[in-house]
């Protein structure tokens, strides 16, 4: 949550990061899919360059995603030689509404970093289905850190929340 004196913080994600992140939770279902994503980080406002898949790791795949520490610091050496900052990361929810849980709580360790969900697909109005895709930074106060809903944009500019 915002207060009425800090802007709500910006996701920029280009289409075709969108359209991967969206194909990897449909592959991967019923287990949610995972991974970083690389860019230009800015506690405010960060923009998403790359996509970085890892398998899920996690006892329980089916209910939580776990990046293997070896399998993460390979990626985030990528990141750094491509010249590249750590953005945030990505997760599926196949049975769940694109809002952090508990679990993700639990495990948020990266102070401002963005936690993009995909759910989906799904039915909208017009009957079509689509998926959800939805944008949370972790606000690290200690023992009171909490997910705040960031807006996502596409790299043309205006909210883009698919």
């Amino acid at each position: 949550m915002t207060d009425s004196h800090t802007p709500q913080p910006v996701l920029v994600v280009p289409d075709s990061v969108r359209k991967a992140l969206v194909e990897a939770a449909r592959d991967a279902g019923p287990e949610e899919c995972c991974g970083v994503l690389g860019g230009a980080f800015d506690p405010q406002r960060s923009r998403v360059t790359s996509w970085y898949p890892a398998a899920n790791a996690a006892d329980q795949p089916r209910e939580r995603y776990l990046i293997d520490p070896t399998v993460q610091l390979e990626i985030f050496e990528r990141l750094e030689d491509s010249g590249e900052d750590i953005v945030g990361f990505y997760h599926s929810h196949p049975r769940g509404p694109p809002v952090p849980s508990q679990t993700d709580v639990d495990a948020a360790a990266w102070p401002d970093r963005s936690y993009v969900i995909v759910v989906g697909p799904f039915e909208d109005e017009r009957g079509s289905e689509r998926p959800a895709v939805r944008s949370w930074r972790w606000r690290d106060g200690g023992e009171t850190g909490h997910f705040e809903r960031e807006r996502l944009e596409s790299p043309r500019g205006g909210p883009d929340d698919a």
